[in-house]
């Protein structure tokens, strides 16, 4: 996993209408880049929602929020409408963003291991350095958190 003080990744994915949306499209600011296993799950609605609840006061801070998985545009587009999430969700079928952050790895649900995309947060800085990672999150409360980063 990529760690503060180092470079974040570049990156260019497709949100949910399908425009390309790069992390270079928003140098100058602050931005809070999340990883999350499953659209329209519990945990992750929970993170979402959290996001959601509390877009104002991280845009007031001068970030934006993209979250990121491995679902299509379609899944993203039915999630992002059915809880009005604000930000955009990117898709990353190939895993290669998720992967290039370390948010890839071992996973336990229910004493099975398998891998997967491990839920994870990076605040990145107006000049693309990793000022905070967030190796595990807690769904519910982590807007709050990123929210004292920033």
């Amino acid at each position: 996993m990529i760690t503060e003080g180092t470079q974040a990744p570049a990156f260019t994915l497709r949100n949910q209408d399908g425009t390309e949306v790069s992390l270079s499209d928003f140098a100058g600011r602050k931005v809070v880049v999340y990883f999350y296993p499953k659209d329209d799950t519990p945990g992750c609605t929970k993170e979402a929602c959290s996001f959601r609840d509390n877009h104002q006061a991280i845009l007031d801070r001068g970030a934006v929020v993209l979250g990121i998985s491995a679902d299509t545009q379609a899944a993203h587009t039915s999630f992002r409408s059915k809880y009005q999430l604000p930000f955009d969700l990117l898709s990353d079928p190939d895993k290669q963003v998720i992967q290039a952050f370390g948010a890839w790895g071992e996973r336990k649900m229910y004493g099975k291991t398998y891998e997967g995309i491990l839920r994870s947060t990076f605040v990145i800085d107006e000049n693309g350095t990793v000022i905070k990672a967030f190796p595990k999150v807690s769904p519910a409360e982590h807007a709050k958190e990123v929210l004292e980063v920033l």
